[in-house]
């Protein structure tokens, strides 16, 4: 895969993850728990497309890895919350499996992303 053909594939899987999360929030039922929990996981969520967007376009190595840093712990924040409402049982396996292994996967890419700039200062 091209460069840019793998930057437009993760730019539309961080929006896709985003998505169907606002998605499932909007199907769960509400409670306080699940209220503060979304939250947190949309605005999560919708950060890590925002910010590695704002990454791609970067005008030096230096920017491009301090957000890919914010990607990073947001999409690690993203799967945070996925695991609780897993852990706590306030959405079914069902629905959550796939966006944790998606959020998952995400992480390992960015994270390997930022690694490979070469610099962290």
């Amino acid at each position: 895969m091209e460069k840019s053909e793998f930057v437009e594939s993760i730019k539309k899987r961080t929006k896709q993850l985003a998505v169907d999360i606002i998605l499932l929030y909007d199907e769960i039922q509400k409670t306080e728990a699940t209220r503060v929990i979304g939250r947190q996981l949309i605005r999560s969520a919708t950060s890590t497309a925002a910010n590695y967007r704002a990454a791609c376009i970067s005008r030096s190595k230096k920017e491009f890895f301090s957000k890919m840093s914010i990607v990073v712990e947001e999409a690690d924040e993203t799967l945070f919350w996925l695991e609780i409402l897993n852990d706590s049982n306030l959405v079914s396996v069902k629905h959550l499996t796939p966006l944790i292994n998606e959020a998952l996967e995400i992480v390992k890419i960015v994270s390997k992303a930022r690694k490979s700039t070469g610099t962290n200062n």
